[in-house]
This record gives C-alpha cells, sequence and structure tokens, in this order.
C-alpha cells in the first residue's frame, strides 16, 4: 500500500517556480484571518498549538515561536501552519491592525517555544515510513513544502523587511536550515549547531548547502555538512556562520539591543538586506533540484543506514518528552 504524506495537510502547490510569486493577492485575500487576542506588547495571533505568533509594536517586529508535538522536529502540519503564517505576512503589504491602529512590520523574528530545542530538523519517523514503502511521491511532497516556507523566509516574504533567526538549543539538521534561512542569526552561547545527515549517509537536502555556500563559500560549506561535527555558537561566529553569540537567557534581549541599533539605518539596511538576496540569489528551482537529488539518495539508503537514522528518532522523541538538552 502506497504511504503518502497527507496532501491536505500540506496543500502544496504544483506551481512552476518560475510562477511562484508567494500566492496571489485574491487568493490571500480569500483565506480566513487568524483570530487575535492582545498580548502585552501588541497582539497575538493564533495559527495552532504548534505555532504561535505575535506583533511587538515597540520593537515593530512579528515574532513566531513554533512548538512541534510530539517531536520537536518539522512535521507535516507544522509545515502548513507555517505556511499559513507566511501567506499571512505575505499579504499585509508589512502593515499590521492592532486594535484599529496601524503598526508598519519592519522585523521578522523566527525562535522556538521549546526549551533547549530550537529545531532538530526533518520528521526522520516519516521519513523512514516512506522509505519503507519506496513513497518517492510522499518524499518530494515533504521537502516541497520545506523548500517552500524556507525559501519565503529567504526572500524576505517580498517585503521590506529584515529576517532574524533567535536560537536557543539544539539546531540541528533541517532546523539549521530554517535558521540559515534568515538576514540575521542570533544565538545564546548554549545553542548547538549541526548537519548530522551525513552520519546515516544523507545529507540536508531543504537549502543547506546552498545557505551555506552563500555565507561562508563551497569550502566552508562542505567542510560543515560532511563533518558530522556539532558546533558551538561561538565557533559558528568565529566560521562567520552567525552573526552573534548571546549570554544565555539574554536572546530576546539582544534581539531587541540589534533593533534599537539598526532604528536610525533601518531602511538603508533592510534595502542592503535585499541587495545581498539579489547578489547571492537563490532561485525556488535551485532548492527544489536539490530536493529531487535527495529524495533519490533516501531511497538509495541500506538498511544499515535507516536503522542509524531511527537511533536519531528515538532522540528526537526523547528531546520531546523531556524538552531538555541532553
Amino acid at each position: 500500500m502506497e504511504m503518502l504524506v497527507p496532501a491536505a495537510v500540506l496543500e502544496v502547490r504544483q506551481l512552476p517556480a518560475r510562477q511562484l510569486k508567494l500566492v496571489p493577492a485574491a487568493v490571500l485575500e480569500a483565506r480566513q484571518l487568524p483570530a487575535s487576542q492582545p498580548h502585552p506588547n501588541g497582539i497575538e495571533f493564533d495559527f495552532s498549538p504548534q505555532l504561535r505568533v505575535h506583533f511587538d509594536k515597540q520593537m515593530r517586529a512579528m515574532w513566531s515561536r513554533w512548538a512541534p508535538e510530539p517531536r520537536p522536529c518539522f512535521n507535516p502540519a507544522l509545515l502548513a501552519h507555517i505556511r499559513a503564517y507566511y501567506d499571512f505576512l505575505g499579504s499585509s503589504g508589512a502593515r499590521v491592525d492592532c486594535y484599529g491602529e496601524e503598526h508598519p512590520i519592519e522585523y521578522v523574528v523566527l525562535a522556538s517555544a521549546t526549551p533547549g530545542v530550537f529545531n532538530l530538523g526533518g520528521d526522520l519517523d516519516l521519513f523512514k515510513q516512506l522509505i519503507d514503502v519506496r513513497d518517492r511521491q510522499g518524499l518530494l511532497r515533504y521537502g516541497r513544502a520545506c523548500i517552500d516556507v524556507l525559501y519565503r523566509n529567504y526572500i524576505g516574504h517580498e517585503l521590506p523587511i529584515t529576517t532574524i533567526s533567535l536560537v536557543q538549543g539544539e539546531c540541528l539538521g533541517g532546523g539549521f536550515e530554517a535558521a540559515l534561512s534568515s538576514d540575521v542569526v542570533i544565538a545564546e552561547k548554549s545553542a548547538r549547531f549541526g548537519f548530522p545527515e551525513i552520519l546515516f549517509n544523507l545529507f540536508p537536502g531543504m537549502g543547506a548547502y546552498s545557505f551555506l555556500e552563500r555565507r561562508v563559500g563551497q569550502r566552508g560549506a562542505e567542510e560543515i555538512l560532511t563533518s558530522g561535527k556539532i558546533y558551538s555558537a561561538e565557533e559558528m561566529v568565529a566560521l562567520g556562520v552567525i552573526e552573534l553569540a548571546a549570554e544565555d537567557g539574554q536572546g530576546e534581549a539582544e534581539v531587541a539591543a540589534l533593533i534599537k541599533r539598526r532604528a536610525r539605518s533601518r531602511n538603508g539596511l533592510a534595502a542592503l538586506a535585499a541587495v545581498r538576496r539579489r547578489v547571492h540569489r537563490i532561485d525556488f528551482e535551485e532548492l527544489l533540484d536539490i530536493v529531487q537529488i535527495w529524495v533519490d539518495s533516501t531511497l538509495r539508503l541500506n538498511p544499515r543506514d535507516v536503522k542509524l537514522m531511527q537511533r536519531l528518532v528515538s532522540r528526537q522523541n526523547g528531546l520531546g518528552e523531556s524538552q531538555q538538552v541532553h
């Protein structure tokens, strides 16, 4: 029996990549807006129990925090919730209504609501199920859902904004890819980064090479991707992969301080970020081609490789249950 990732959950559009302009405005306008409620510093939006979103009026920043269940990874439902949130952002015109007052959105921040874990990446348990039944289309559908949301963040949602990733805790595999999709990456010093895929004879196929190569060059990118090493936040700063390592517990304060420092030059810096994206351009076609290579590589894994993957599934389960870094 063929097992597919539920299409209704992922809702992956089959648009040619050259036509990918997020979503047509008429479609977005037809979507139901998320429920909202007051937040101490602005307004909070209800997308799902797995995704918390609020707008901070003082920072002019839209914050999202994911809380995946049962494991701290990108399950299909979470990807659908993130996409719904990004649809909302893309249709906002970089403005948000906060109970009758319109405010500009200048920053979009990615963070985690799971203590000790930013994100552990791909849903390895789902991968194993799809591998067992040789479901190429299911793997492809999952991979495309991942790059859909990462690409939107990389291009700044086609808005005059700056994107920031705040990493607190474990940031591995696809979680690392998600962090790298932002303009700025800030991590607390206890955060740990890495791509463990090489340990079970695979590679991270949802943007890792594209994002890293544009930050540290081919040699630096391949060293990180093939080492299987876990890096500290300070090592990531030294290598030029991330911008800043903050003291533990000070990540949010560091984001606020960065926004304050940039206030006078925000327009110029946002424009510079857009220039950087143009110079170091990533096309959706590039990411999709790499996903297809990843799918083919995944289906070539041998039983020993899959067994090693299962061990990492057990680790994902353990972190999800304890919500602590081991």
